[in-house]
């Protein structure tokens, strides 16, 4: 099988991919997308990911995109590591957590979106704080139901790394560079020190893959 992933060295959902493959011990050829040069938007590229969007896992000649659908083919042809938990429940849970990260946060701060907001940077890093902090009050809410439930552990959703860590480690990533205070969410804080001392983590972080210079 070959894979071919495109993807940016700082973008959150380029490192969910890259750390899901990681994880399942799949290897892959890595080719750079960069998005401030706008090379997104190269036709020829667009052509393989319809919004223009990265990552783009290109498996056997055919290109697969958003890094939910992405994760959810690697664990449906790769079970073992799993990503998602067995138990139906702690599943649900692991999957409500990636949304509230995919679906509910990161779209909202992600680079395209800041720039269409404004283009004064101090502006864009308050729009991008703003929807970062409601994000991540919820999840902090949701990690406190997850453990009232017998569910809670190291890592986000128990005591092995899911998909839920996947998602939220780079999004306290990017919490981070727009200067969000970390203070009020101990839980989120506890389960990314569990996932960032992994090493599939360290393999997929975006030190490891920023270009020189």
């Amino acid at each position: 099988m070959s894979l071919v992933l495109h993807h940016y060295w700082r973008s959150s959902s380029s490192w969910r991919v890259r750390w899901a493959l990681a994880y399942k011990g799949l290897s892959y050829e890595s080719r750079a997308v960069d998005l401030l040069k706008g090379a997104q938007s190269d036709p020829s590229y667009v052509a393989q990911s319809p919004m223009g969007l990265v990552p783009c896992l290109v498996i056997d000649g055919r290109p697969l995109t958003e890094s939910v659908a992405i994760l959810e083919w690697l664990e449906d042809t790769h079970p073992e590591p799993g990503l998602y938990p067995r138990d139906a429940w702690a599943r649900a849970r692991t999957r409500q957590l990636v949304e509230l990260v995919n679906s509910g946060t990161q779209p909202l701060q992600n680079l395209a979106v800041n720039r269409h907001v404004s283009s004064d940077l101090a502006a864009q890093a308050a729009w991008a704080r703003h929807w970062i902090t409601r994000g991540l009050e919820a999840i902090e809410r949701e990690l406190g139901v997850v453990a009232s439930e017998g569910l809670g552990g190291a890592f986000a959703v128990g005591n092995a790394l899911t998909a839920a860590d996947l998602y939220l480690v780079p999004q306290l990533y990017n919490a981070r560079r727009f200067a969000v205070d970390l203070a009020p969410y101990p839980r989120i804080v506890a389960a990314e020190g569990a996932a960032l001392a992994t090493d599939s983590c360290r393999a997929s972080h975006p030190d490891a893959f920023q270009p020189a210079g």
